[in-house]
């Protein structure tokens, strides 16, 4: 590990909460890669005599940089500077996230973004899936219809389906969208009652979809997609009623 002393623009500012200025000092280390992936921050006793902070101060900054994504803090461990990576970027919005979904039409208006990502991303599908692509797409469609009956099992493929497109592109920050969605949702996809009279409807809008994809008809494959998510969003409101 390099030297954990601070330069002046990095230095802490009288002015500043001292668990802001200490988060700011260790935020420019790791950017300009004076602390660099795998290396572990400073001991907790030295970084209170080095900043003439508090172990409180400390922790606290710990806890805002592992919240940016910048360190992996482990209870018992010194925390180890990760390299940034777009499932911890939207790992930061959790929070925030949780708070939009209590609002009015939250989860709705949620849904209605994972529609539009997903309707862009059947089109591209349809027109720019190689042939590994399709070969993943069949085998999650078939793995998908063999679970109609295991509601569980089902629940699992059809999510694997789904994540699929978000593969298609092999653009790195699609997939950790879709994580990000998956996990957004997942508390009230969870309690939804899995029937596999509904489990062998969505299979059906799963095979629409990709038999458009097949045809390289990117129409037909939105159309297929946008049918597809409104049935399943009729069917949390036939669960949950207007949320």
């Amino acid at each position: 590990m390099t030297s954990s002393t601070p330069d002046k623009a990095t230095a802490p500012k009288p002015s500043e909460r001292a668990a802001d200025g200490l988060f700011r000092v260790f935020e420019g280390m790791i950017r300009r890669g004076d602390l660099k992936e795998g290396d572990t921050l400073p001991p907790e006793r030295e970084i209170v005599q080095t900043y003439g902070v508090s172990r409180t101060v400390v922790r606290e900054t710990v806890l805002a940089l592992a919240a940016k994504g910048l360190v992996d803090a482990k209870p018992r461990f010194r925390p180890v500077v990760q390299k940034p990576s777009f499932d911890t970027a939207m790992e930061t919005l959790d929070s925030v996230v949780g708070r939009l979904l209590g609002q009015p039409d939250g989860i709705k208006n949620l849904f209605d973004t994972r529609t539009m990502v997903e309707a862009s991303l059947v089109r591209q599908a349809a027109q720019d899936a190689s042939k590994d692509d399709i070969a993943a797409l069949l085998s999650a469609l078939e793995a998908n219809g063999k679970a109609i009956e295991d509601s569980r099992r089902f629940y699992e493929t059809d999510m694997a389906f789904h994540a699929i497109l978000y593969d298609i592109p092999h653009n790195p920050v699609l997939p950790a969208i879709h994580r990000a969605y998956t996990e957004w949702l997942a508390p009230q996809w969870s309690r939804m009652p899995r029937l596999p009279a509904r489990n062998a409807i969505n299979h059906q809008s799963h095979k629409a979809i990709c038999d458009a994809i097949l045809m390289r008809d990117p129409d037909a494959a939105e159309a297929a997609l946008r049918k597809h998510l409104r049935d399943a969003w009729d069917q949390v409101r036939e669960t949950f009623g207007d949320i």
